[in-house]
């Protein structure tokens, strides 16, 4: 694959050339011929996550324009190289995925004794699941297009007042931070109930730092930060731990931790919040304006910047979406499996961690008992942009979007005297429209190109 095909596509779930181990004349590899061929590594064994044998890749490397090397004779395995692998780890994890033999040798193309020929069409069928992927986040930007219009002609200026966005703006800044590490954790097929907690812990440890060392000034405040920032990445740590090594399910360690967290926050503060936060913190909500933006939503704005970048852009978010694909594939082309997922929900604790700061300088004070359905609007928002709950697929772009649905949701029933209530009902609308939308596009993608594969091969038998 070359550099400008991975470059054109970042997310791609399959490789057309997945004709590993086959002999120069295109007979099955006995992977004992040679004596020195590689081994398969036995799948979840995170003691050795290297799947990439260098014997095996001088064999028969890929090159940098995706051919493998002429000529080669005797049983080969068909190798990933590793820039291969770090140009587009979602690529190869994709080719293991589609036949996960092919590590260890026998895979040939259709007509050769194999099913390798049929590639061809898996790269279309994950062509058309990114396409349709896309279009759940334009689908779900013009949801907020709508709802923005009914309230700006119910409401008319009330709604459409600067102010009001300003709130809006200002009211999601939190989430926006927490999101975006929320957004990690599902691309990769988790999930992390504990954000709101962790939130509070981070609060609560930051505000007690801050106290004990005086109680104001800048010098004081960075403190409390880099507190908030430790202690939040403690808990995501701890959690991608018992995940990746420990192998317990997502769901039952966030849960736990959400319980632990916030039971040692009630316990540290006897379930008082503390009021004792620096002039210095709350003014920079309150008073301070970038841009003619204030400062929160401003930071939240540049937090979701940088978290596009990683996420679309970087080495770091390919790995993300390689793993939410196709884990043990991933693990097949020499991706680090458990020190990655170690990463996303350590990245999804600091940046709770980073929130709790924002929260103490948005409310003044600690808000033990204001977050608890921090964590379910989060995920919510997450999964109503267009992240896939069985992960592999989101954007950061689309998480934003599906924050902005319940706040606007809310702004405008105030404005309009409805009943707040109602706000859930909406949302949970949208919540459980989204998911169906996700299941009812990935069954039909598969159904078309499963048809594709049928014709292909009656195509082929036919022409024998």
């Amino acid at each position: 694959m070359s550099a400008n095909s991975a470059s054109a596509h970042p997310h791609a779930a399959s490789i057309t050339n997945a004709d590993a181990g086959r002999t120069a004349g295109g007979a099955p590899t006995n992977p004992a011929a040679d004596g020195g061929g590689a081994a398969e590594e036995p799948a979840g064994d995170p003691a050795d996550e290297s799947t990439t044998a260098p014997a095996t890749a001088e064999t028969n490397p890929i090159t940098s324009e995706g051919g493998a090397t002429p000529g080669t004779t005797g049983a080969t395995t068909h190798a990933v190289a590793a820039d291969d692998v770090t140009a587009n780890p979602t690529a190869a994890a994709g080719a293991a995925a589609t036949n996960p033999t092919a590590s260890a040798g026998g895979a040939g193309r259709l007509g050769e004794g194999g099913n390798g020929g049929s590639d061809d069409w898996d790269e279309q069928e994950q062509s058309l699941l990114r396409r349709l992927g896309q279009t759940q986040s334009v689908w779900i930007l013009g949801v907020l297009v709508v709802i923005v219009l009914f309230f700006s002609i119910v409401a008319g200026d009330r709604f459409l007042s600067a102010n009001n966005f300003s709130l809006i703006s200002q009211n999601i800044a939190v989430w926006a931070v927490i999101a975006v590490g929320m957004t990690f954790v599902i691309v990769t097929s988790g999930i992390d109930l504990s954000v709101g907690s962790v939130l509070v812990f981070s609060s609560v440890i930051a505000a007690k730092t801050m106290d004990a060392a005086g109680g104001e000034g800048y010098g004081v405040a960075a403190l409390g930060l880099l507190a908030a920032l430790v202690s939040g990445l403690a808990w995501g740590v701890v959690n991608g731990f018992l995940v990746a090594k420990a192998k317990v399910p997502p769901l039952i360690v966030t849960l736990g931790s959400l319980s632990v967290a916030l039971g040692l926050a009630q316990v540290i503060t006897d379930g008082i919040d503390i009021r004792s936060v620096p002039e210095v913190m709350t003014d920079y909500n309150t008073y301070i304006k970038i841009a003619g933006i204030p400062a929160l939503p401003f930071t939240a704005f540049i937090v979701v910047v940088i978290g596009g970048v990683v996420l679309h852009r970087t080495k770091f978010g390919r790995y993300t979406y390689a793993v939410g694909s196709n884990e043990l594939a991933a693990r097949r082309v020499g991706v680090r499996v458990d020190r990655h997922l170690i990463s996303v929900y350590g990245l999804a604790g600091l940046l709770s961690g980073f929130a709790a700061v924002l929260a103490l300088s948005q409310y003044g004070t600690t808000t033990i008992a204001g977050q608890s359905l921090t964590n379910l609007n989060v995920i919510a928002a997450v999964v109503i942009g267009g992240t896939s709950i069985f992960g592999g697929e989101g954007s950061i772009f689309g998480t934003v979007v599906g924050l902005f649905i319940p706040a606007v949701l809310q702004a405008g029933f105030v404005i309009i005297g409805v009943e707040p209530f109602w706000q859930g009902v909406a949302v949970g609308t949208v919540l459980v429209a989204a998911v169906y939308f996700d299941q009812s596009r990935r069954r039909a993608a598969t159904r078309g190109a499963g048809a594709k594969r049928s014709s292909l091969r009656s195509v082929l038998l036919r022409s024998r």
